[in-house]
């Protein structure tokens, strides 16, 4: 089962009240409804969702779909649901506002923005599964002024949300993983909430370690480059002559540098202070290197002047 089912089947088996049920069927209906001339046609693929759409039909409108089932085997077996409706049918269309601009006006409590949003996802919406790829949640719509009125109310929620055009179609999406998690607690999904947060958290704390793992072989490297650059002119000094130039304790961090080339600062210090008799910190190990590395320097430049 694909996290999407999962979201959609826990959607459809939440309580429902007329009213919000009737924004609920708004949306959707204007999503997927196909109404003809005597005929108003419903498919899903999900039966949970049929399950769901058609009590709202018949608790709202006193109506009972006729329900088609049908194997499709494109790519894969499946069954899919028609709902099929022949009454009432101008009565449902005034009412659900079919074909028509819907006045978002009307939605007048969050309860009733939800259930239009619930709406148009149980019909057009998809949800990466969060263990395996990126965060996305997207609604990809045939008509563009749905696309809108759903967009809008998601940033009525501070949803973050983004339009885009795709094809034909219409896509309104969320990447912010804060924002898909909001979302599914708009849509009261508490099992769904918690398997999305487990990976979250899980997913946050494993990128947290890479981080601080890179960062700390960063650092090894940058100790190592310093170290044998340090060692090169401490070398270099030997070579020439020059190493009785240092002062008694720049020799001893020098020693101690030829010694334990790969050892940071701070634990070069510890181990002068340690083995060496001479309390250093730090700064005061740096302080010596930075002598060493201007003694090289102005030696080399005599001897490119001469």
């Amino acid at each position: 089962m694909t996290f999407t089912t999962m979201l959609k089947e826990e959607i459809s088996k939440n309580e429902f009240n007329i009213v919000e049920a009737r924004y609920e069927l708004v949306a959707f209906l204007n999503c997927i409804g196909k109404f003809n001339k005597d005929e108003l046609l419903i498919t899903v693929e999900n039966a949970s969702i049929a399950r769901r759409i058609y009590k709202e039909i018949k608790e709202i409108y006193d109506v009972s779909p006729k329900i088609i089932i049908r194997l499709q085997k494109r790519f894969k077996v499946k069954q899919i649901y028609i709902l099929s409706i022949k009454e009432k049918l101008d009565f449902i269309k005034d009412s659900l506002a079919l074909g028509t601009k819907i006045d978002l006006e009307t939605l007048v409590t969050d309860e009733e923005k939800i259930a239009f949003i619930e709406g148009a996802f149980l019909a057009v919406g998809n949800v990466s599964n969060p263990s395996t790829s990126g965060y996305h949640l997207e609604f990809i719509f045939t008509k563009e002024r749905l696309a809108k009125q759903v967009h809008k109310l998601l940033e009525y929620f501070k949803l973050n949300a983004k339009i885009i055009k795709r094809g034909y179609k219409t896509v309104v999406y969320i990447k912010a993983s804060e924002n898909i998690s909001d979302l599914i607690k708009l849509f009261k999904a508490t099992n769904s909430l918690f398997y999305f947060e487990d990976i979250r958290i899980y997913r946050d704390h494993k990128n947290m370690v890479n981080r601080l793992n890179n960062c700390e072989i960063a650092n090894q490297e940058k100790t190592f480059k310093t170290g044998q650059r340090q060692l090169e002119d401490i070398n270099y000094l030997k070579s020439k002559d020059l190493f009785d130039l240092l002062d008694d304790k720049t020799k001893i961090v020098a020693d101690a540098r030829v010694r334990y080339p790969e050892l940071s600062y701070q634990e070069l210090a510890d181990i002068i202070t340690t083995e060496m008799d001479y309390k250093i910190g730090k700064s005061g190990v740096n302080h010596h290197f930075i002598k060493i590395s201007e003694l090289v320097k102005r030696h080399k430049e005599k001897e490119n002047e001469s």
